[in-house]
């Protein structure tokens, strides 16, 4: 049997940790809504002078994220840094891209809601098909839009062709007004499936922690916490970077029962060190 300890809420984390690492989606809020309690317990955990750090597998850059958290109520101020794979994927690109001089790349940039932040400002053309793509940018899934095979016909001519796929979301379920749907991680296995190389970006892998500890200044790792809702990504991603771990048990995990959540445990070789119900103060 897994162990851990079940906390009541955030505040008996704030006598162990000083710094928080802190995912967005399916920890604070749902993409629609705020869960109810978060926007408090992150003021709160800001006003105990404690240092905090949102970490998010969003393919959209830093600031957009967070001004979404504005919009949707959260309080300026209420924490340090925001850090998005998006905003690592950009930075990656924009000094790689520099290498090729005037050379400029035609880019098929799949994301929700036709964002384009993620190459605003890159040297990058903008194509819609697969077939003359030099490089994927997979940043977001609109699979409350459309099913795999509508992305399976459009990625298919550049897997064939052994074009790169920068996935910057590596999640596989994503939160939806319409319930769970597939993410862009799954989308990038399937364009690994059909033989196209994929280049992952975000959690869990070593650069965006490392990216996430820099900017914290490298505190020490006894005292920084990783919280999300995610096994596979938040728990196993900070447990590699030697991190402490917050399992929440609202989004991806929201309907899951015990014997569900130490399946995943086992799956992916990660247990937390503590568990919330939600993130309440």
């Amino acid at each position: 049997m897994p162990t851990f300890r079940t906390l009541q809420g955030v505040h008996d984390l704030v006598d162990l940790f000083d710094c928080f690492i802190v995912d967005q989606f399916g920890v604070l809020h749902d993409g629609v809504r705020p869960y109810p309690g978060a926007v408090d317990a992150l003021v709160m955990l800001k006003q105990a002078d404690k240092t905090i750090l949102l970490l998010s597998n969003s393919g959209r850059r830093s600031q957009p994220n967070e001004q979404r958290l504005l919009r949707l109520g959260f309080q300026h101020g209420s924490w340090d840094y925001f850090l998005s794979s998006g905003e690592i994927a950009w930075m990656r690109l924009q000094k790689s891209l520099a290498v090729e001089g005037d050379k400029r790349l035609k880019c098929l940039l799949i994301a929700r809601e036709d964002d384009r932040s993620a190459i605003v400002g890159l040297p990058l053309i903008a194509v819609d098909s697969g077939v003359e793509a030099d490089i994927v940018l997979l940043s977001g899934s609109e699979a409350d839009r459309f099913d795999m095979d509508h992305y399976r016909r459009l990625l298919e001519p550049a897997a064939k062709r052994g074009i790169t796929c920068i996935c910057t979301n590596p999640d596989k379920i994503m939160l939806t007004p319409l319930g769970p749907r597939f993410g862009a991680g799954r989308i990038a296995e399937l364009y690994a499936e059909m033989g196209g190389p994929v280049t992952w970006i975000g959690k869990p892998f070593p650069e965006i922690y490392a990216a996430a500890l820099d900017l914290l200044g490298q505190p020490l790792a006894a005292r920084t916490a990783c919280v999300g809702d995610s096994i596979e990504h938040d728990i196993a991603g900070g447990q590699a970077a030697g991190l402490a771990t917050v399992l929440v048990a609202t989004g991806v995990l929201d309907t899951a029962s015990d014997t569900e959540k130490t399946a995943l445990f086992r799956q992916h070789g990660a247990t937390p060190d503590y568990l919330l119900p939600a993130f309440v103060w």
